[in-house]
């Protein structure tokens, strides 16, 4: 097996078809299709279901390609490592953050990586925690924020600030100037589903203490969940940075929930299993320099911590 093998197959499953393939990859299609059947002889599977209307990968398959994508990104960072180890960073590099702080974080990471790191292309994806650490894990991004800063097999963590969670309600409705989660109990809440890791983080806090929470409604959706709050529909329980515009522009109230409990630790982490690069590295200043710089600024409402999780070497 080599790359090339590896390029015509994610060539196929792209296309759909060895004809499409053959046309995108200037290569013959007789030869395109006795290459993708010399690396399923290698495999010892088959990897597409093959008809008229095409090729459809078989479970098989969809394993292999998730595989193959790695490997070919990996083989472009080399690539890119050596071109510019004394260079200016350039190359691609893919950050995570979870819905909440990219609601903040993402533009003032975007201009900063823009404006010094002009020949780095930036992809920014957004998606709860425990999904951005299993990309991570599987090399699919190259950093991620994510919260907690429990030890995971072949990440490291630089532990980057401790938010405090605030219950989140209508700027009509009554709430007292200081908020205890037993508190909670007293009013109709919207949270996100039961999957979701601040969902999971208040029924825990919840839970020894017999708090019995009125969930009226689940959402998804961070600006619907604000919205609903907004229109008086029900409350939540969010950080503060989440709704910090909504707050000042007197459409929400904030009130931080006393408690260790409701402390949500954010950490920058990296798989240190995956290859570094000049690109990656740079980025990785800026991100830990924005957030400290929104959090010294009050920008974040939060606790700024020195402490690391685990060491991250730059490469």
């Amino acid at each position: 097996m080599d790359i090339r093998h590896l390029r015509y197959f994610v060539g196929v499953c792209e296309a759909g078809s060895l004809s499409r393939a053959a046309d995108r990859l200037h290569v013959a299609q007789p030869s395109l299709g006795q290459q993708i059947s010399a690396l399923e002889t290698e495999l010892d599977t088959q990897l597409f279901e093959r008809s008229r209307r095409g090729m459809v990968l078989t479970n098989e398959g969809r394993v292999f390609l998730d595989h193959a994508r790695v490997v070919l990104a990996d083989v472009d960072r080399a690539r890119e490592a050596v071109r510019n180890a004394n260079a200016v960073p350039m190359g691609a590099v893919c950050l995570g953050l979870p819905t909440t702080v990219g609601l903040m974080a993402t533009i003032p990471i975007l201009a900063v990586c823009r404006s010094e790191l002009p020949n780095v292309h930036l992809k920014l994806i957004e998606a709860y925690s425990g999904t951005l650490q299993e990309w991570l894990q599987a090399g699919r991004i190259d950093i991620a924020i994510l919260y907690g800063d429990a030890v995971e097999v072949g990440l490291k963590k630089r532990a980057l600030l401790d938010d405090q969670l605030a219950f989140i309600a209508g700027n009509g409705t009554d709430v007292p100037a200081t908020f205890t989660l037993e508190q909670l109990e007293n009013f109709p809440l919207i949270l996100p589903g039961v999957e979701h890791g601040l969902r999971r983080m208040v029924e825990s806090a919840c839970a020894p203490l017999h708090i019995k929470l009125n969930v009226v409604a689940e959402i998804d959706s961070l600006g619907t969940v604000k919205r609903a709050a907004e229109l008086g529909l029900g409350c939540t329980v969010l950080p503060p940075m989440a709704v910090a515009a909504e707050v000042a522009a007197g459409k929400l109230k904030a009130v931080p929930i006393e408690g260790p409990q409701m402390r949500r630790r954010v950490v920058l982490a990296i798989n240190e299993t995956r290859p570094g690069s000049l690109a990656k590295s740079r980025v990785i200043e800026i991100v830990e320099r924005v957030i400290a710089d929104m959090v010294a600024g009050g920008a974040w409402p939060a606790e700024q911590l020195g402490v690391m999780a685990q060491q991250i070497v730059h490469p």
